[in-house]
């Protein structure tokens, strides 16, 4: 994996291209994040301003579908995070994390690999007047998971290798005693039979990113590993 070089002020870099808005007017108000107008035009300048012709997408500058349902489930049902350590897993805007808080999580470790999202995170977390925090990188092959009472993933099954990745994490968590919530619009990689549905809603997203005004979005919780049938010896 190659490693994202910080750039010089990200903070006022995020600031520059950016306007505060809540998460997703209609939708979700709770929430306010720093948000962008024009996603691929920041990826640009993104990569620009950094020097580097691979920087990762600004995931940090959008309000995904998938994190907008997940976030919109937990700010209605408090009692999944309530009390209980929550890490949420490729965090990007820090919007999941900052609905845990605000639901009431006792803390909210966030693991993220783009600086410039850590940077938008923060100041998300600022503007929503939360604090989050320790910061993890990644953590998808760490073995054993890290402790947490319940794992939020909010848009992550979209790519073959990530979504591989993600539900071995979320196995290795659940054997630690974990909760595993996914926030997903339909992705291609989400394993389905692995998962039990929770609620869908109809989500309002940018059609220059998902080309369509809403997307079905499903909140899911990982089910239980199916027991082995022991096999029938014939002792006759």
């Amino acid at each position: 994996m190659i490693p994202v070089t910080p750039l010089p002020d990200a903070a006022g870099f995020v600031r520059a291209h950016t306007r505060l808005a809540p998460a997703s007017p209609g939708f979700l108000t709770e929430v306010r994040l720093h948000l962008a107008d024009r996603v691929f035009e920041l990826w640009e300048e993104t990569e620009s301003t950094s020097g580097r012709n691979d920087a990762p997408p600004p995931f940090w500058a959008q309000a995904w579908a998938g994190g907008l349902a997940l976030a919109r489930y937990v700010l209605d049902h408090p009692e999944t995070v309530a009390g209980r350590r929550v890490l949420d897993l490729a965090s990007g805007s820090g919007l999941v994390a900052v609905a845990a808080v605000k639901a009431g999580a006792a803390t909210v470790t966030i693991s993220e690999i783009d600086p410039l999202a850590l940077d938008a995170a923060a100041l998300n977390a600022d503007a929503n007047g939360v604090t989050l925090g320790p910061v993890l990188g990644d953590v998808l092959d760490a073995d054993p998971a890290p402790d947490a009472d319940v794992v939020l993933v909010g848009d992550a099954f979209y790519e073959r290798t990530m979504a591989a990745r993600v539900l071995a994490f979320l196995r290795r968590a659940q054997e630690r005693g974990a909760t595993a919530l996914v926030g997903d619009p339909g992705r291609t990689y989400l394993p389905r039979t692995e998962f039990d549905a929770l609620a869908t809603y109809a989500v309002p997203v940018q059609r220059e990113l998902e080309d369509a005004e809403t997307k079905q979005t499903t909140v899911w919780k990982l089910g239980a590993r199916p027991l082995l049938t022991p096999a029938v010896v014939d002792a006759t």
